[in-house]
């Protein structure tokens, strides 16, 4: 009796290691879970797209079966998967698909016209399928976003004509709030020489003195020109975004806020889900770079209509996004409008993203933000500010007070620039007051999108430098050390606060069980590495929902 009630508790046990085993188990990592209640672990078990348990090898061997997919970590370090909070996934798909001339290691300008026009010909012959050049370049200089000063670029679509004579050629500045056109794009968009009636985008159409167009459109502008351009097919669309995501794989990227979208790019994510196509989770805001939003019944319609079919962990929406100034003449809305605006949308139910470079913007932004919660009442809103680049010092402690997220770009680190008393990027300071602050790329606005590289510009404040045809020139400086950050801290940015300013902290930002596999394993232990080091780091493997989607 004694030896089968044994054999039957052996049979049991068995039964049950055999029935919660595991899909995967990643074994001897070094393993940062951002869980504040047990932050670091050896082994992780997933099932399917969720994490099973956390813990030591020895812990986690349990979980294993013969059926078990083990993976052997070899003692690298390992992070919960980026949450990147701020990009714009469909121009920098465009950007990898066509040219891009500005990158660390190299920047060609109109200032050398000969060796841009080189590149614009050769790409352009070796794609002579494309409806539509489309290239990355910059071409707008001497722009302080402290105060907003502006000096207009001086190119002209008549050397791009001298490249691309045939076809639409469009080159986004680096900055994604201007495009450079040449004559087939112009007139495409029917931008002619005669002003446009709607002056808000007439102010945005560059001109010469004697008013023939430049080349150049900004801003609102931008809107009529993506406008007018052929859709390309849709397997094309699923292709280039396929690519695109998979870049972003690479850096350890599993998740991203669209900055920029509309209920037509949602439902493409949802297509793409359908197919099985999607490995990276996409949250995507209603807004066009610097254009009013207006409460119309179509607009209305359509974010009710996105909110109601896309909320899952693959394709959500629930997101608008303001523009409170730019890069010509801020603000964008005045004060009561955008207050006006802020009231109705967030009585609705939906969360608000303000793009605020300026001081002032700034402060009207927070202003609105206060004035919503204190008419319409408490709730759970994470309100956010982009950027922030530059704030008033009184203002510092008023993200924390409104619990107003600052969703800021690293990479956009440093220029050495004040304002008065006011500096740029303040970290540090944001998060001593109290304040949220998530950590971005504004890709394609930052190129690459490494948030490693990232990581170590939060450790250094290193001045950028100017990038010519040949490299980074002018020595190296740094800005603000009161402002830098540890490792942790970043990582935090990007991962469980990132989660967090998505409204996504119960299923991703950490690694837990019941929580999505989303991981990156590094190259090198980031939290005991030199911070020159850490933006040598690289992903070696990105991981969603317990799959592989990037392994080097």
């Amino acid at each position: 009796m004694i030896l089968r009630t044994a054999a039957q508790l052996l049979f049991l046990s068995l039964g049950c290691q055999a029935l919660f085993s595991s899909d995967t188990v990643l074994l001897n990592g070094h393993i940062y879970t951002a869980n504040t209640k047990s932050r670091w672990a050896e082994a992780v078990a997933i099932t399917g797209d969720k994490i099973d348990a956390v813990g030591s090898n020895a812990e986690i061997s349990p979980h294993r079966s013969a059926n078990t997919k083990v993976i052997d970590l070899q003692g690298k370090t390992v992070i919960p998967g980026i949450t990147d909070g701020h990009v714009h996934l469909w121009f920098g798909a465009l950007a990898l698909h066509g040219f891009n001339l500005s990158t660390p290691e190299s920047n060609i300008t109109s200032k050398d016209p000969d060796l841009l026009l080189s590149k614009i010909k050769s790409y352009a012959a070796s794609h002579p399928k494309d409806a539509v050049v489309f290239g990355r370049a910059q071409f707008i200089t001497d722009f302080s976003p402290s105060g907003n000063t502006f000096k207009k670029p001086t190119v002209t679509h008549e050397l791009l004509d001298r490249a691309v004579p045939d076809r639409p050629l469009v080159i986004h500045d680096v900055s994604e709030h201007a495009l450079w056109l040449n004559k087939k794009t112009l007139d495409l968009a029917h931008i002619s020489d005669a002003p446009f009636s709607d002056r808000s985008i007439e102010a945005n159409i560059l001109r010469d003195s004697a008013g023939h167009r430049s080349g150049v459109v900004m801003e609102g502008a931008m809107e009529i020109v993506e406008q007018a351009l052929p859709d390309p097919p849709l397997e094309v669309k699923y292709e280039w975004l396929k690519n695109a995501m998979h870049y972003l794989n690479g850096f350890g990227i599993t998740s991203a806020t669209m900055a920029t979208g509309n209920l037509a790019d949602i439902e493409l994510y949802g297509k793409m889900r359908d197919r099985g196509l999607l490995t990276l989770r996409t949250r995507t805001a209603f807004g066009a770079v610097a254009v009013n939003h207006h409460l119309t019944p179509q607009f209305l319609a359509d974010l009710d209509k996105a909110r109601s079919n896309f909320h899952d962990s693959w394709v959500s929406a629930n997101l608008v996004k303001f523009f409170s100034d730019g890069l010509t003449d801020p603000p964008v809305y005045t004060p009561e409008e955008l207050r006006t605006l802020y009231i109705e949308l967030d009585k609705r139910g939906y969360q608000l993203m303000t793009h605020s470079i300026g001081v002032d913007s700034a402060r009207m932004v927070l202003d609105a933000y206060q004035a919503t919660e204190k008419i319409n009442g408490p709730r759970d809103r994470r309100f956010r500010m982009e950027h922030a680049d530059y704030l008033n010092p009184e203002d510092l402690a008023r993200f924390h007070q409104l619990a107003v997220i600052a969703s800021m770009q690293p990479s956009f680190c440093c220029n050495g620039g004040q304002l008065g008393p006011t500096k740029i990027d303040t970290w540090n300071s944001l998060i001593k007051a109290g304040a949220m602050v998530t950590f971005s790329s504004d890709w394609p606005c930052t190129w690459p999108p490494d948030p490693l590289a990232a990581m170590k510009e939060t450790l250094t404040r290193e001045i950028l430098r100017e990038v010519t045809p040949h490299g980074p020139v002018g020595k190296i400086q740094y800005d603000q050390p009161g402002e830098r950050l540890s490792i942790e801290q970043s990582v935090v940015a990007y991962t469980r606060d990132a989660a967090y300013a998505n409204f996504a902290e119960k299923s991703t930002g950490t690694l837990e069980p019941g929580k999505f596999a989303d991981l990156a394993v590094l190259s090198r232990d980031i939290f005991s590495a030199a911070p020159a080091d850490v933006g040598k780091t690289h992903v070696t493997m990105t991981m969603v929902g317990g799959k592989i989607v990037f392994e080097q």
